[in-house]
C-alpha cells in the first residue's frame, strides 16, 4: 500500500470514528469542572490517533505481523466510536453509560486476547483450541460481569463467574498451553512482549472487578470515579497493550531485514 492509500485509510478512520458525536445531545456542552467528561474526550481523540497510527504502521512490518497490527487497530477503532457514543451521553444526561461501555467490551475484550494467539500464530503452529479457550473465558467474564451490573443476575454471583473466567484466562497465558507456546518457540523479543502483554491482562483487567467490587458491592465508588478509573484503564489495556505488540513486530520484521 502506498503513502496515499495509506492515509486515505487513516482519513477514513478518522471520519467514521467521528460521526457518532452528531448522534445525541448536540446541543449539551463539556463543562471545564467536568472531568469525567474531559476524560472521555481525551481518551476518545488518543483512540483515534492510535488507530491511525496502527493502520500506517501495518505496512512497516512482515506479512506475518499484519494481521496483529490490524486487531490492535480495530480494537482502538471500535473503542473511540463507543467512548464518542459514552461522552455525548455522560455529558447531556450525567448518567453512566454501561450499556455501551460493555458493547465496547464485548468487541473489543476479546479482540485483545486474541492477540495472544496472532503472535504465537506468527511464530509457530498453534492449535485452534488455543484461539476457542481463551475467546470463550474472555466472553463469558464480560457476559457474567454485565448480567450482574446490570441487574439480570445477583450482583456477587455475576461478580464471582466473571471473576473465574478472568482466572481462567490467566491461567491459560501463563501455564497453559499459549504460556508453554511462548516459552518454547517465541524469540526473546516476543516474549518479552507477551510477558508484557500478560502483565496487563493481570494488573491492567484487574482494575475492572476491583471497581465492579467496590462500586456495586461495597457501594464504596461514586460514579464519576469508577468512570475515570475505567477511562484510565482503557488506556493501558487497549492503546498501550497495542503499542506493545507493534513493538514486537517492527523489533521482529526489522532484526528479519537486516
Amino acid at each position: 500500500m502506498n503513502i496515499v492509500k495509506r492515509w486515505k485509510v487513516a482519513a477514513a478512520a478518522v471520519a467514521f470514528t467521528g460521526l457518532p458525536s452528531l448522534a445525541i445531545a448536540a446541543d449539551a456542552n463539556l463543562q471545564s469542572d467536568d472531568f469525567v467528561g474531559i476524560s472521555f474526550w481525551l481518551i476518545s481523540m488518543a483512540l483515534v490517533a492510535s488507530t491511525v497510527f496502527f493502520f500506517i504502521e501495518r505496512d512497516r512490518v512482515d506479512s506475518k505481523w499484519k494481521t496483529s497490527l490490524t486487531v490492535s487497530g480495530l480494537v482502538t477503532l471500535v473503542a473511540a466510536v463507543h467512548y464518542f457514543y459514552m461522552r455525548d451521553v455522560w455529558v447531556s444526561t450525567g448518567e453512566t453509560p454501561t450499556v455501551y461501555r460493555y458493547i465496547d467490551w464485548l468487541i473489543t475484550v476479546p479482540l485483545l486476547m486474541v492477540e495472544f494467539f496472532l503472535i504465537l500464530s506468527a511464530i509457530t503452529a498453534v492449535p485452534a483450541r488455543v484461539f476457542w479457550r481463551l475467546l470463550i473465558g474472555t466472553t463469558l467474564m464480560l457476559v457474567f460481569g454485565y448480567l450482574g451490573e446490570s441487574g439480570y443476575m445477583d450482583v456477587t454471583a455475576g461478580f464471582v463467574l466473571g471473576t473465574a473466567a478472568w482466572l481462567y484466562v490467566l491461567y491459560e497465558i501463563f501455564r497453559g498451553e499459549a504460556g508453554q507456546l511462548n516459552a518454547e518457540n517465541a524469540s526473546p523479543a516476543v516474549q518479552s512482549a507477551f510477558s508484557l502483554m500478560r502483565y496487563i491482562v493481570t494488573f491492567g483487567w484487574a482494575i475492572y472487578p476491583i471497581g465492579y467490587l467496590m462500586g456495586y458491592m461495597m457501594g464504596s465508588v461514586d460514579a464519576d470515579t469508577l468512570n475515570i478509573i475505567y477511562n484510565l484503564a482503557d488506556v493501558l489495556n487497549k492503546i498501550a497493550f497495542g503499542l506493545i505488540i507493534w513493538h514486537v513486530a517492527v523489533t521482529e520484521s526489522e532484526g528479519k531485514a537486516k
